[in-house]
């Protein structure tokens, strides 16, 4: 399994991160499949597991602590989780919140502390400084190692930056983002420059746009509310794609996630397989590069397109950013002159 360096926190992971919210379970997938999914990326060499509070109701923190207690090798992973989303109960990014959070988290996968901790989507109610001062805590304290961001307006996150070398907090490190053949525009746009110039780590979630990119028409497609239009749109890009695996005599799913790991400022595209056999074919992504000259050719037929969510839920544009700074703090869209986060 190719490694890689997550950004500047000195961490090696795997080219390929395990997604672990298993949006199947348990209407058409089993705890077994989600377990027996879980071992064999850990046989693979995938050692970087993304998970979330919210996942499967939670459950997908219980199921991958089992697992990890059981094989007993949380000292050779690197595991995240996040906060901030879910029903009302547990939403936010309060202080309060996030304390209560990772502890009931870290309660949950059975573990005293996670490499990352991402905030998960924005909290218009509360202050950047609180959250950021919560997230310092949690790292002080020895629950988490980085902070992470996903989600959320690139202006925001210089923002977040800016104050975290400010009030000398523990600064975001990690972030994470939609980003496919059929999602390129903010994240090329405004995320990557970010990354390139701040030294922070990338997981780009979705690599298959929910299936569409490896072939498959899921209810998830018939159900969204642009599911037509995003098909229509996929359209043409899928053709290509489809094109250029047969020329490489490989899977479109497998040339896919390669396009993404040829884009130097992805530490490692965020799989999302449901079955063992999905393992199998996404590890078939890594040990060899996509050719220039095809790798042009998917950039040239999926660079058209207009900005909409693959998501029904628009996190990075109904945040306002909030402060208790002053007023001469910089723009949110730049550091201070001088100032390099």
């Amino acid at each position: 399994m190719e490694r890689r360096t997550l950004g500047s926190t000195g961490l090696q992971v795997s080219a390929l991160c395990l997604g672990v919210a298993f949006r199947n379970y348990p209407t058409h997938r089993t705890e077994g499949d989600c377990v027996d999914t879980i071992e064999r990326a850990l046989n693979a060499g995938i050692d970087f597991i993304d998970c979330a509070n919210v996942y499967a109701g939670s459950e997908s923190e219980r199921m991958l602590g089992r697992t990890i207690k059981r094989i007993g090798n949380r000292e050779q992973l690197v595991v995240t989780t996040k906060v901030g989303s879910g029903d009302r109960s547990i939403r936010g990014l309060s202080r309060a919140n996030i304390l209560r959070q990772v502890d009931n988290s870290l309660r949950r996968l059975q573990m005293d502390y996670v490499d990352i901790y991402y905030l998960h989507e924005p909290d218009a109610e509360v202050a950047l400084e609180e959250t950021l001062e919560a997230m310092d805590e949690v790292v002080r304290q020895g629950k988490a190692r980085f902070v992470g961001v996903s989600n959320h307006a690139a202006a925001e996150i210089v923002e977040m930056l800016w104050t975290a070398e400010q009030e000398r907090l523990a600064p975001p490190a990690v972030l994470q983002f939609q980003y496919s053949l059929i999602h390129r525009w903010d994240t090329e746009s405004d995320v990557v420059p970010l990354c390139n110039r701040h030294g922070l780590g990338l997981a780009t979630y979705s690599p298959l746009a929910v299936g569409l990119l490896a072939g498959a028409r899921s209810k998830y497609w018939s159900d969204h509310a642009n599911g037509e239009r995003m098909l229509a749109y996929a359209k043409p890009i899928v053709a290509e794609l489809t094109a250029v695996a047969g020329e490489l005599d490989k899977t479109p799913a497998q040339v896919a996630v390669a396009w993404l790991l040829a884009n130097p400022a992805v530490s490692a595209p965020i799989l999302g397989p449901d079955l063992p056999v999905h393992v199998d074919e996404l590890v078939g992504a890594v040990g060899w590069q996509l050719p220039t000259e095809l790798k042009q050719q998917l950039d040239d037929a999926s660079a058209g397109g207009a900005p909409f969510e693959m998501f029904d839920v628009n996190w990075r544009y109904r945040r306002q950013v909030r402060s208790r700074r002053p007023a001469d703090r910089p723009p949110a869209d730049r550091p201070p002159a001088g100032k390099t986060p």
